[in-house]
């Protein structure tokens, strides 16, 4: 059975292209079920409703489609993944408040950020899961699937870049 997958994907692209140009070779790759952004020089997000069997299958038709219109692309992130306290209250309809409070409350049970600072950020699968487990929230499947595909994707890229940045020391090395 298929279900709608809402996903995003931001990338890096060359300053130099025309956005109508490149907006056209989005759609005729199949890019048709994406909002496009172009608001920050160098980038271009796309926002996703995908109709597919699953959320990998979803979010990596839509990576292959991005790349064979835009091959110079390179993948920033993809979402939804890395979330704070006010991207997780939006997303479970609480406050930010009371998502701090939670938080605070369940200090011993809730995930760990994967970054603290000013703004702490947690994977969102993590965070989904531990609501569907421990506070016995229903989780929407698509959500919970796209969350973790969307972190797996993140996480792969991740691994590329740090194990090129290692090659690229050795080779100095040698």
């Amino acid at each position: 059975m298929k279900l709608e997958y809402d996903f995003t994907l931001t990338f890096s692209v060359p300053t130099g292209l025309e956005q109508e140009a490149l907006e056209s070779a989005l759609f005729e790759s199949g890019c048709d079920d994406a909002i496009i952004g172009l608001g920050q020089k160098g980038r271009l997000a796309l926002n996703f409703t995908r109709e597919a069997d699953s959320a990998e299958k979803a979010m990596l038709s839509a990576l292959q489609q991005v790349k064979k219109a835009v091959p110079e692309a390179r993948l920033v992130e993809a979402g939804p993944d890395l979330v704070g306290i006010s991207d997780m209250a939006s997303l479970l309809n609480f406050s930010r408040q009371n998502m701090r409070k939670l938080i605070q409350t369940h200090l011993a049970s809730f995930p760990l950020p994967v970054h603290e600072g000013a703004s702490a950020l947690w994977h969102l699968v993590d965070v989904l899961t531990w609501f569907s487990e421990t506070q016995r929230r229903a989780i929407p499947t698509d959500l919970m699937d796209v969350a973790g595909v969307s972190m797996g994707v993140n996480l792969v890229r991740e691994v590329r870049r740090v194990d090129h940045q290692l090659q690229a020391q050795l080779d100095s090395i040698a």
